[in-house]
């Protein structure tokens, strides 16, 4: 059973807000990208989050109406982290903006997403998310759709997105959720960094073991491949009748078939759990980042150095996956028998190139983590 998240602060007013996305640059010539997605961004606030919110008398913030002086990037950590409540504008997946919403999922607390349409980032396109269209009449929807989700929540909880509920899995002795920063939160059993992310580790490890499959169902159909591709060259070469190079290629085509399968299978796997790890691991990052070095413990360290092994592994086991694709992309006119496998291989090599551009993604600011501990 889930339980809801209410959003009240301790005197009953108006819940805080904070709207993470894209923002662009205000200062940006007219007409070029920047200005071009600060006016469209801002449209966006203005038109449907600020007036969806306001209906409930909520005041949204933006990064760039922080009237504080300070370091930044440190008081949108706080407004992502403190709030009561996120309205995230995911579309075009904006690094930036993917990593304030990671550091945002793993605190549990309620997060509204938006997106427009056709615009959502791979990664987290299975969560549930508040579609818009640019029109006029379509950004007057989203506003509605809005108004009712907060009127809802607000009412009766906001039920923590799937990613909040895998990483924190917290317990309290009824079975329900323990919210962060209660007292059930803040006893002895209390997670810590560590435990925060533990999960994580058994999940890449299991990667690890994904990739190690795909590297193996590759060279099984590249063997394969050199073997059966020696006997169609010299059949070709023999000026045989075509029947026996087709029925050479229709055994090179069952050879593969199997492995073609499995590559297939194995790499829908990884994609799936590659994205379930994604928001994760980057919000487990976020928040080694802001935790004071001395408070770390040795399996902190352990952890970002495992992200880079994951990278070396990466590096090594794909090498050459796009160009396999390709070749065997190649093959497909040759004969119907082809078909599938090779249609298999080519899905297979499309899910796996599409999401280890993560696994760069957290080596590179595990090795900042690292470098700026050494320093």
């Amino acid at each position: 059973m889930i339980t809801t998240l209410a959003v009240r602060d301790e005197q009953g007013g108006s819940p805080s807000c904070f709207v993470i996305g894209p923002i662009g640059n205000s200062y940006a010539p007219h007409g070029s990208p920047e200005r071009e997605a600060y006016e469209h961004h801002l449209r966006i606030f203005e038109q449907v989050i600020a007036p969806a919110c306001e209906r409930h008398g909520i005041t949204p913030l933006r990064a760039d109406g922080i009237a504080h002086a300070g370091d930044i990037n440190e008081q949108i950590c706080r407004h992502v982290i403190q709030s009561d409540l996120v309205i995230a504008d995911v579309s075009g997946g904006n690094p930036n903006v993917m990593y304030e919403l990671g550091l945002r999922h793993i605190t549990g607390k309620p997060t509204i997403h938006i997106g427009e349409h056709g615009q959502l980032p791979f990664d987290i396109a299975s969560i549930r998310t508040i579609h818009y269209h640019p029109s006029r009449s379509g950004l007057a929807d989203a506003r509605g759709i809005i108004e009712n989700a907060l009127e809802v929540g607000l009412r009766d909880g906001f039920e923590p997105l799937t990613p909040a509920r895998v990483l924190r899995g917290i317990q309290t002795a009824d079975g329900t959720p323990a919210l962060p920063g209660s007292e059930e939160e803040q006893g002895e059993e209390a997670p810590g960094l560590l435990d925060e992310f533990a999960a994580i580790e058994d999940g890449l490890e299991q990667v690890t073991e994904d990739m190690d499959a795909i590297a193996k169902a590759i060279e099984t159909i590249g063997a394969l491949t050199e073997q059966h591709g020696a006997e169609i060259s010299q059949l070709g070469q023999a000026n045989v009748p075509m029947s026996a190079r087709l029925a050479a290629v229709a055994r090179y085509a069952e050879s593969i078939g199997a492995p073609a399968e499995e590559l297939k299978d194995t790499a829908h796997a990884f994609a799936g759990r590659m994205t379930s790890l994604d928001s994760g691991v980057r919000a487990a990052l976020g928040l080694i980042e802001i935790t004071p070095r001395d408070e770390w413990g040795e399996g902190t360290e352990e952890f970002l150095r495992q992200l880079l092994g994951l990278e070396a592994a990466a590096q090594e086991g794909m090498a050459g996956l796009g160009g396999f694709g390709t070749a065997v992309d190649g093959l497909v006119g040759l004969s119907r028998h082809l078909r599938k496998p090779v249609k298999n291989i080519s899905s297979a090599v499309r899910q796996v190139t599409s999401v280890t551009a993560c696994i760069e993604d957290w080596a590179g600011a595990a090795r900042t983590l690292i470098q700026r501990t050494a320093g």
